[in-house]
């Protein structure tokens, strides 16, 4: 089992408001935790899908983002996946880059309950463009 990192800073105000804590990002791996709560849940008292979706996406555009030379920002291009088994109780979403070319980055990330169980395996595509301002950026 891994050893809780601090949370790392970087401002995205969706996952800020979820409660994601960013664990990990650095050469490739991106990884996020989030305890689940009442208000991360659907009607079946489980984690919801959409909650679920930001954590891998979130997950494999910091993979991406942290292996980038050039410190570039991402856009989602493609993200797909497959739930495996509801979450309950703390989530840890790995990403990790597979492969990279100049101006796009292939992802995957999997999804552990707090037991450690696989939950979701997902993949992405995402593209890099320039950082904007500060001012400029929206997101």
């Amino acid at each position: 089992m891994n050893t809780p990192q601090p949370p790392i800073a970087l401002e995205v105000p969706f996952l800020n408001l979820l409660g994601v804590k960013i664990t990990k990002m650095a050469d490739g791996v991106g990884e996020v935790t989030l305890e689940i709560e009442d208000k991360h849940m659907n009607s079946w008292h489980v984690a919801h899908g959409g909650v679920i979706l930001t954590l891998v996406d979130a997950a494999m555009a910091i993979s991406a983002r942290s292996c980038d030379p050039d410190d570039r920002s991402v856009v989602t291009i493609e993200l797909k996946n497959s739930f495996m088994q509801a979450v309950q109780g703390r989530v840890r979403v790995v990403g990790k880059t597979v492969h990279q070319s100049t101006t796009m980055a292939f992802c995957e990330a999997r999804v552990f309950d707090a037991n450690e169980k696989l939950c979701c395996l997902a993949t992405g595509t995402f593209k890099y463009f320039k950082n904007l301002p500060l001012r400029q950026r929206t997101v």
